[in-house]
């Protein structure tokens, strides 16, 4: 039984991460951290995040799933890693000195960081690289969809999307478009959508000779990233201290 925290435990993924976790046998969620007024989520006692380190010391889980916004991100990495607790954080938007000090963590734990935890976001990932490498010349259109809650643009995964893209071929990013701006030769269009509750969509579009190839991923429920943050946890738990991504438990 691997036993889990959980930040951001009142929010949406966190919500998320507590319910498909009390659906599994093999994990159970110690407590949860949130700065919201909130005594428990599904019977999971919530403290606020000041009590962390503490409940790192009290509770001695296995890992802790992260789920906030990088300012307390960052907070909670530096905990783990002086309390020696494996961190997997879904955490998106940090600046470069915030990614630095996540990242420093993973020198002391283990710390697996993804901008999205659903599986077939990885085969996404792959499928891109190889449609990217297989389509020299291509134009490349990027879309991404999110809740109208969602902070940052472009989101985590359209991020990750461009760094595949970047892994391929040379570009500069053309963040939508206004007036009189034909199409360069060496851009790629990024489009950031927010409506609704939509849990997240993703197309990549190539387009050239006289042909459109185009790769979409749809998330319907955010049990799929809740689910594939456990599995990364219920993983990394095993693991030495570094630095992981989810690919790495898709491999294993």
């Amino acid at each position: 039984m691997i036993r889990l925290g959980v930040t951001g435990a009142a929010g949406r993924m966190g919500e998320a991460v507590i319910e498909t976790a009390a659906e599994r046998e093999d994990v159970e969620v110690a407590f949860g951290v949130d700065a919201a007024d909130i005594e428990d989520v599904q019977g999971v006692p919530v403290y606020k995040p000041a009590a962390f380190a503490d409940l790192l010391d009290s509770h001695e889980p296995d890992a802790v799933i992260d789920f906030t916004v990088p300012e307390a991100a960052i907070e909670f990495a530096t905990d783990c890693a002086e309390a020696g607790v494996p961190l997997v954080t879904g955490t998106t938007g940090h600046d470069d000195l915030q990614f630095e000090t996540v990242a420093a963590a993973s020198e002391q734990v283990p710390v697996l960081k993804a901008t999205n935890f659903a599986r077939g976001i990885q085969a996404l990932l792959r499928t891109v690289s190889a449609a990217v490498e297989a389509l020299p010349g291509y134009d490349i259109e990027v879309t991404e969809t999110h809740h109208n809650g969602k902070r940052d643009a472009p989101s985590g995964t359209a991020n990750t999307i461009l760094d595949t893209i970047a892994e391929q071929r040379e570009f500069d990013e053309e963040y939508g478009r206004e007036g009189i701006q034909p199409r360069e030769e060496d851009e790629v269009g990024v489009h950031v959508r927010r409506a609704g509750d939509i849990r997240g969509e993703h197309e990549i579009m190539l387009a050239g000779n006289d042909e459109v190839v185009t790769l979409t991923h749809r998330a319907e429920d955010r049990g799929v990233f809740a689910a594939g943050a456990i599995d990364a946890a219920v993983w990394l738990a095993e693991q030495e201290p570094g630095w992981y991504e989810f690919g790495d438990v898709i491999d294993d």
